[in-house]
């Protein structure tokens, strides 16, 4: 028992030493904020000073490794706390609300996040021998798992190569492969392997989302999306909700209020121009909704959004 403890400790040590590692590399890369790394796409590395306030957004399926504090995500009704020893991964296209939760200027949030290849995971699996899950069912496409050491050593190698642009070509495809094998046979690797697995209804739920991304302001007919996904709509729509932790429905709501909310922001539209050119053909619901989901009517978050930082501090 007490080489366990020992050899357990031994292993906490080295695993506090990789992040620390971890954290100086991006914090090195953040010095003037967070950087999305173009040598490297799919890769950004953040900094944060300070907590953040909830910020609706779409997580792509990717992993969020922490060096340095805390982060919150929240998912319909389910909430994540992720930190230095739990990453955050997803496996689906999802309407998240993140917020970080723990930093300082002393001891700022220190992350990356790194874009997942489900296609490469696909092919991995098959060059690997990883079999597909026994169980094809759908099951939430976000979780926690538990951060390892081959996993921070190998994110580490990556940043690395920032130093090294000329060996990027060449390296990083065979690291990335091997964070996505570390990942595939780790405690979450279910998840992956569901969703990378062709003819899995994870699958098929993933391939109806990117359709609903790229046509969210056409109406949505439940039946032709659960005929694409060879399901009935009962089914469609009951995996849809596991997968994802909202309807079908309240995630059109979420793709159409969220467009809506950067075109009054960044092109400066208003309520009504912006509701019609995502769906809406009542002003008076997409206003209801909008209330609902960003917890004040369009033209007050807007002109909250657009204050000045300081005025919001006086």
């Amino acid at each position: 028992m007490r080489n366990q403890a020992v050899q357990k400790e031994l292993k906490d040590d080295k695993l506090e030493s990789a992040l620390n590692a971890l954290a100086v590399s991006i914090a090195r890369w953040t010095e003037k904020g967070s950087y999305a790394t173009a040598a490297l796409p799919g890769l950004s590395l953040h900094r944060r000073p300070e907590t953040s306030p909830p910020i609706a957004l779409m997580y792509e399926p990717l992993i969020c490794l922490i060096a340095q504090g805390a982060k919150r995500a929240r998912l319909g009704d389910d909430t994540y706390v992720y930190d230095a020893r739990h990453y955050l991964i997803t496996s689906a296209d999802l309407p998240t609300v993140a917020q970080i939760i723990a930093a300082t200027q002393a001891k700022p949030y220190l992350g990356l996040v790194l874009k997942l290849n489900l296609y490469e995971i696909s092919q991995l699996m098959v060059d690997s021998h990883i079999p597909p899950p026994r169980l094809r069912q759908s099951s939430r496409a976000m979780a926690t798992g538990q951060v390892t050491l081959p996993l921070i050593a190998a994110f580490q190698r990556l940043v690395d190569l920032l130093d090294e642009p000329e060996d990027i070509p060449i390296l990083a495809p065979m690291i990335q492969r091997e964070i996505h094998y570390r990942l595939l046979v780790g405690d979450q690797g279910i998840q992956l392997r569901q969703m990378a697995s062709a003819g899995s209804q994870s699958h098929q739920i993933a391939r109806a989302i990117q359709w609903m991304k790229g046509n969210f302001t056409r109406p949505l007919h439940i039946g032709d999306l659960a005929a694409q996904a060879h399901m009935s709509p009962s089914t469609f729509h009951r995996h849809f909700r596991i997968l994802t932790a909202m309807s079908p429905l309240q995630y059109q709501k979420w793709l159409r209020l969220n467009e809506a909310r950067r075109l009054m922001l960044n092109e400066r539209l208003d309520a009504a121009t912006a509701a019609l050119q995502v769906g809406y053909e009542s002003p008076s619901q997409f206003s209801r909704e909008y209330s609902r989901l960003f917890g004040a009517p369009p033209r007050r978050d807007i002109t909250g959004l657009l204050q000045p930082i300081s005025d919001k501090t006086a």
